[in-house]
Order: C-alpha cells, then structure tokens, then sequence
C-alpha cells in the first residue's frame, strides 16, 4: 500500500489529493482548491465537515447561513498566519476568489450540528517543539477550542536541514491521558521551491515501513505508527498537518521507545 500522493502541477479547482481509503485512511481526505481572481467554486459539504485553510491569496466566503466576506491575508505559508474556515455537514458554501488564491480543503465524515465559523489568524497558537536539530515551530489552528467531530489542524516549519516529529512520535491508541488514536494527513511546501525532504512512517511492529522523498504539493497518509520528516539544507520545509479522531482529539501523542532517550538528555 501507498502512503503517499503527488500533485506536480495543480490545474485551477479542485485537485484531489487524497480520498478515503487511500492509504488506509478511514476518517480524513484532502484536497487542493486552486482558483484565479474572480473565480468561483461552489460546493455542498454533504456529510462530512470541511475545514478550508487559507494557504496563500484572499476569497470572500459564504454559504447557508453566514457571510464570512474576505477572508486570507498572507500571500503564500510563509507570510504569516492562516485564515481557517470551518463548514459543517450539509452545508452549501461557495468560495469566489479576490486575486489569486490556494486553499487546503479537508475533509472528515460529521454528524455534528454546528455553525460555521472562521478561525482568524489572532487566534491561531504558536507553538515551539523540539531542539537543536530536531526545532521547529508551529501553529496550532483548528484545535479542541473550536468544534468539531474529528479535526485538528495545525502548520508546521523545518529550517535548514533540521528533523521535525522527532523523536518519532505516535497517537495510534486510545490511552488517555497520555495518547490518542488520530489518523494525520501531511501536505508539503519548501521555501524557496524546489526543496524536499524525508518522510518515514513505520509501526511498532513494522507492519508499515516506507520511507519517502516528499516534494511541493506531496501529501503523506499516516493511518498509524511514528512518522519523523527530514528537510535538506538550504530550505525552509512547511506541512499542513491535520488529524482526525473517531473518539478523541487531543495534541498529545506517544515517543517510540528507541528514541526517547534524546529528548531526554540534559
């Protein structure tokens, strides 16, 4: 089975990136929204929730009962913080671009009567892990704060040649309070383009272990297991991460036992 999917050059609309199934993926599908200026896309979330993650330019936003007006304000992920905008299930919403613009759109089947809403980038977390070689910062965006039946979202930054999820970490079980059962979707950007880097994704038992070259517009599946990335130097690597939770969702998650130990050192 394929962990991975490629997405070299996006057409304007809706480019599929991944669906259910796709590398065992139960819960969660993303997709890329690529509109000119004053193109429009128009959709019903029918039964899945949707989180649409500004990742570069404006659109105004609306849909079945509110009017969010314009909505981005950074050029592309790596000017700042993004605009996130949640659609629940059976929901008629159209996205009409002002400029060009890039939108990840996510997907997790819902049942949840919500509103919509928009997560602005004042309330969008940042977020510092690791050290030395192994730092990296992040924003947490669509967390336990906002309502939702399984997301959580986030962005992640790996400067220069640095590790990201290291040590490699899990959420494979549900064992409150110290870990979660979440699937993750992975979707990767460089700075300047051109950049790659590594992603392994492995299980305790190595049921699953590849090892991938991830690109510009690649998307990774984890359905389980520990999954550490590698950025090349000279490059600044960004990923959207999003997790989706049948029962929890928390950013907690588990060391592999192998590699706690340098995290551990004073």
């Amino acid at each position: 089975m394929e962990y991975i999917k490629h997405c070299k050059q996006p057409q304007s609309g809706l480019n599929v990136l991944s669906e259910y199934g796709d590398g065992d993926m139960k819960l969660e599908k993303l997709s890329l929204l690529v509109l000119k200026d004053g193109e429009s896309y128009q959709a019903n979330s029918g039964t899945d929730e949707v989180a649409l993650v500004i990742l570069g330019g404006k659109a105004n936003i609306q849909g079945d009962g509110f009017d969010f007006g314009l909505c981005g304000q950074r050029k592309n992920v790596f000017d700042g913080k993004p605009y996130c905008i949640y659609i629940p299930h059976h929901t008629n919403f159209q996205v009409k671009a002002v400029g060009d613009v890039d939108i990840a759109v996510a997907y997790t089947p819902s049942t949840l009567d919500t509103p919509a809403y928009v997560i602005k980038p004042d309330q969008v977390i940042d977020w510092a892990g690791g050290k030395g070689s192994y730092a990296r910062t992040s924003y947490l965006v669509l967390t336990e704060k906002f309502p939702s039946a399984h997301m959580y979202i986030g962005e992640a930054f790996v400067e220069d040649g640095r590790h990201a999820s290291f040590p490699p970490h899990r959420h494979e079980f549900d064992r409150l309070p110290n870990e979660v059962k979440m699937e993750e979707i992975y979707f990767f950007r460089y700075n300047p383009k051109g950049g790659y880097g590594i992603q392994k994704i492995y299980t305790d038992d190595r049921a699953i272990d590849v090892t991938y070259t991830v690109e510009e517009n690649d998307t990774t599946l984890i359905p389980r297991g520990y999954h550490p990335v590698i950025d090349i130097p000279g490059y600044t690597m960004y990923y959207l991460w999003v997790m989706a939770g049948e029962v929890n969702r928390k950013f907690v998650s588990v060391l592999d036992p192998q590699h706690k130990w340098v995290v551990e050192q004073k």
